[in-house]
């Protein structure tokens, strides 16, 4: 990338010598600019500390961020100079440690058990809550912005010259290379106070943790040592593995992203992923904890063991609620708009050809959605759940209402085992002929269906297969387990914790695998479909090849562990071999037919583990890796050639909420009432409404012959005025007068006329409908948002209200998230001061979807209305995406945007909307499978079309007839 190509009004080199922060003129620019000069970086012929790294601030500000260290050496390295709050750091953590020896003992376990929760509690719940904000908003820059933490005080706005001081010498003294306080923007600055806070609840938090190992280790009593020694080793073993990981961590992403950097600023730059990043998913919070358990060893305690779980699963629900939504914000950006660029992509694309067979879809049919997994989309009208939900309801009453005698064990252990053997063989055998022959296609084709009914019944067999042979070894396991007398006694509980945390691993295993295939490829769609696959190893196959092959069977394991049943290891061998056997005869030919040589041989964590092996083991592992394959290989064969017999005599397969409070004689109504609130006349403020107006037949539809004879007409109006009806999801324009002297925090808040009983105070939530009259007023980044124009002085001569004094308007749009997604009344509030006091209430407004009126509309060549469908819904279904250019349509033809599969709320406003308009409800997943605008007049009017018989409306002959016409 060239100097030139960084974007104009960048002096990139300037900005390298005098490490200046730059304004550039776009986002885009700032991205471009960090690029070059980072990868140029990168690429210079420098030693690794003389090369610099740039980033950008969200407003496209670009800088140089100066070398930072981690804070274990920060704190105890006496090469890195000192600073107070590292003195600070270093006294809480001596505090600790002497607070350990000299409590009494029998306090230690409990006082320690509460500090480190303390601690872990600021970790995942305070750092989670500050990053939450900082990324739904940027509070925290918001927030030094407001108290002007990093204004010089020889401006003289700083309120707070002593702390400015403070800062700058606390930062300066970590910082002494390309660092100037004053010079860097204020994102980074609000990120090193932020990383100083962090420094101490991480310290506080890792040695309060192995205070409180310490307070609660011991020997067991009837202990040998040669337990004793494996104990330590393994112990060791797991707490330098840990170590390990978050070295190699922290030398991939460095001090950035250790400290969240991504939430302040971004530095854009190439990474490679390697070393630990290879091995498991987040290895920082995953394997990264490693050395808990290993503590846990060591210290033979299983207080020390479940608070290790529970810090776990803490960290774990931090990675989940906060750093993976602001992840996929910040760098998996939706996709640019789909495009059929040709007819012949079009067509293809429509008509979903396998094999000379029908198609998926027929041709302007969009494709069918209703997905089987997940628990919220569980159907009872469906033959498939309805059939699986009873199964296990049969399988619950026979296990818990059957005699647990050797008898009825043996009987549950050989329905697992028979369920297994179907599942794994029997399923795999009907794979592999539809592999090879496409078998299950032809024998639907053969009776006039098409491929897509052949899939819906693949998947309903599958389904409730799989579902029966898990079902069935719970079953034969709970007959099998009996609760132990004695929780204490040996390795009891430890057996049921490993068990439980391998059954967990199993769930999350079977979750992330169909987080990575879909649908699809959970069903093993590309079996029934060709369509010029292309092979990605993302999500949990970036780290493993065939996750089943090993943790996808962990739970099974975990049953052996808990039950201590022969029986049930039994089932657990029989799983594995079968499993493997599935993988290597069915999947593994049909990926090499499939893929060919882009399969790749070794997983990441596999290349991972021969890196690090010394080069004589890696030489013999590669000469036994072949070996094993030439074994593979001439099994396989052998396989080949026999199948035939084995098969011949095989002609067909058996088939199988919150309760309300009331009550109360009383109420407590708080209102909040301004203190300055005196000298403000509500007459000196208004509200003025524009919107795009409704259909016509939105405002006709108020009469419907259900009224008095007198009600039908419309009413005779004695003014001008006119009831103002806008369109739903449209935007709206207020636009608002105040006082010269009118507060600046001034707001007007969206709300349902009904929902507020008071004139003079709002006294109900705006659930985020609200606009700022003036910016940069509130800890709020999305107040702003919709501001058009504040503070226009207005002449007095203008009023007609019979003043003569000067006033201030301005004007604001409220649109997308500011707008209720609903029909009703509504109506806008000035409020004052910040609170909640009403200074000016707007005219109300409806908002109301006509109803599609099939008898008013032109019918095309073929007698449908598909056309008219189509213009109803283009502008519906533009309001409903904001008007959002990256995601709403221009056209009936034009693909919505990726936003709209990642966000269901799209989604869910279009459902509503073409059920007020056509009276048709669809689950919103329909909307997005669709993909524009004519799929989905398609399945509008094939759903009428289908639903005619049972219409009580009039609709050219197709609906059931009314009296009227005999």
């Amino acid at each position: 990338m060239s100097d030139e190509g960084s974007g104009p009004g960048i002096d990139a080199e300037g900005l390298r010598e005098r490490n200046a922060s730059l304004h550039t003129n776009s986002v885009e620019s700032a991205k471009a600019t960090v690029l070059d000069r980072n990868f140029k970086e990168e690429h210079a012929d420098k030693d690794e500390k003389d090369k610099k790294t740039f980033g950008r601030t969200p407003n496209g500000t670009v800088f140089t961020v100066p070398q930072t260290h981690d804070m274990v050496s920060q704190l105890l390295s006496p090469s890195q100079p000192k600073n107070f709050s590292d003195v600070l750091v270093l006294a809480i953590l001596g505090v600790h440690i002497l607070t350990l020896f000299y409590l009494p003992s029998s306090f230690r376990i409990p006082v320690f058990a509460v500090i480190f929760l303390f601690w872990r509690a600021c970790y995942n719940v305070g750092i989670g809550y500050l990053l939450h904000i900082q990324s739904n908003g940027r509070r925290l820059v918001v927030w030094a912005k407001q108290w002007r933490l990093f204004v010089n005080p020889k401006t003289g706005e700083n309120p707070h010259p002593a702390l400015y001081g403070m800062i700058k010498r606390e930062l300066e003294t970590k910082i002494p290379k390309d660092y100037t306080f004053e010079d860097a923007p204020i994102e980074y600055n609000t990120w090193l106070v932020f990383r100083r806070v962090v420094d101490l609840i991480l310290m506080c938090d890792f040695v309060s943790y192995c205070l409180f190992a310490i307070a609660c280790g011991g020997r067991p009593a009837q202990e040998g040592i040669h337990m004793t020694v494996v104990r330590w080793i393994t112990g060791w073993s797991l707490v330098g593995f840990n170590v390990w990981v978050k070295l190699d961590a922290h030398r991939v992403v460095k001090d950035y992203a250790w400290y969240w950097g991504d939430f302040f600023y971004l530095v854009d730059q190439e990474l490679t992923f390697d070393g630990v990043f290879e091995m498991a998913p987040h290895p920082m919070y995953s394997v990264g904890y490693a050395g808990y358990y290993g503590i846990s060893l060591m210290a033979a305690s299983y207080k020390v063991l479940f608070i290790s779980i529970i810090a776990h699963a803490a960290q774990f629900a931090f990675l989940v609620w906060v750093e993976n939504p602001h992840i996929d914000k910040t760098y998996n950006a939706p996709a640019p708009r789909r495009r059929l660029d040709t007819e012949s992509e079009q067509e293809e694309t429509q008509s979903g050809l396998t094999n000379e067979a029908p198609p998926l879809s027929y041709p302007n049919q969009p494709s069918q959605v209703h997905n089987l997994i997940g628990f919220h989309n569980i159907d009872l009208h469906r033959v498939t759940d309805a059939s699986t939900i009873l199964l296990q309801l049969f399988m619950f009453a026979l296990t818990v209402c059957t005699p647990t005698t050797a008898f009825h064990q043996t009987l549950f252990v050989l329905n697992a085992a028979m369920w297994r053997v179907w599942y794994s063989v029997g399923i795999g055998y009907l794979l592999n002929r539809q592999s090879t022959k496409k078998k299950w296609t032809r024998h639907f084709v053969k009776y006039g269906d098409s491929t897509d009914e052949a899939w819906r019944q693949w998947k309903g067999i599958y389904h409730i297969s799989m579902t029966m042979c898990y079902a069935s070894f719970v079953a034969a396991t709970w007959k099998m387990y009996s609760f132990p007398g004695d929780w204490g006694y040996g390795l009891v509980l430890l057996k049921h914790v490993l068990g439980a945390g391998l059954v967990a691993l199993q769930l999350w295993t079977a979750i992330s695998i169909y987080e990575s295939l879909g649908e699809f490829g959970w069903f093993f769609g590309d079996f029934f479909f060709d369509q010029a696959p292309k092979l990605t190893y993302s999500g949990i196959y970036r780290f493993l090849n065939n996750p089943e092959r090993v943790i996808g069977l962990a739970g099974v394991w975990g049953a052996v562990l808990i039950t201590g049943s022969s029986a049930i290891f039994f089932l657990a061998i029989l799983s594995h071999i079968l499993a493997l056997a599935f993988i290597q005869f069915v999947e593994r030919p049909h990926m090499q037919k499939l893929y060919g040589r882009s399969l790749r041989r070794d997983s990441g964590l596999v290349k991972s583990l021969k890196r690090s092996l010394p080069p004589p083991l890696r030489q013999w592992q590669g000469s036994v890796d072949k070996m094993l394959h030439e074994t593979a290989d001439f099994v396989e064969e052998f396989i080949d050639a026999a199948r035939p017999k084995f098969a011949a005599g095989m002609n067909t397969i058996v088939k199988d909420s919150t309760a309300l409070f009331k009550g109360y004689p009383t109420r407590i109504i708080i209102t909040r009432v301004a203190p300055d609130l005196a000298g403000y006349n509500p007459k000196d403020y208004s509200l003025e409404t524009e919107g795009t107006p409704s259909s016509a037949l939105a405002m006709s539809e108020r009469t419907s012959g259900k009224e008095g004879e007198t009600a039908r007409s419309p009413p005779e109006r004695r003014s001008d005025f006119k009831t103002l009806h806008f369109e739903y999801g449209a935007p709206i324009k207020v636009k608002w007068t105040a006082p010269l002297n009118h507060h600046k925090k001034d707001w007007v808040g969206l709300y349902m006329v009904a929902d507020n009983a008071s004139r003079e105070a709002t006294r109900v939530s705006s659930q985020g409908r609200w606009v700022a009259t003036n910016k940069d007023q509130f800890a709020s980044a999305t107040s702003d948002n919709g501001i058009l124009f504040s503070d226009a002085l207005v002449s007095g001569t203008t009023r007609h209200d019979g003043e003569s004094k000067d006033f201030l308007s301005g004007a604001m749009e409220f649109t997308g998230d500011k707008l209720w997604w609903t029909t009703g009344v509504f109506e806008f509030r000035y409020h004052h001061g910040g609170k909640h006091n009403v200074m000016a209430i707007s005219l109300p407004f409806e908002i109301r979807i006509g109803r599609f009126d099939e008898d008013d509309v032109e019918v095309d060549a073929n007698g449908l209305i598909r056309g008219a469908v189509e213009n109803a819904l283009l502008p519906l279904v533009r309001n409903c995406f904001d008007r959002d250019p990256d995601i709403a349509p221009n056209t009936v033809e034009e693909a919505f945007g990726s936003l709209v599969e990642r966000d269901e709320k799209y989604a869910r406003r279009v459902v509503f909307a073409v059920h007020q308009m056509f009276g048709i409800e669809f689950a919103p997943e329909v909307v997005q499978a669709d993909g524009n605008v004519k799929n989905l007049a398609w399945r509008i009017g094939n759903a009428k079309k289908v639903l005619a018989p049972y219409s009580m409306s009039s609709s050219r002959g197709h609906t059931t007839p009314l009296a009227s016409k005999y």
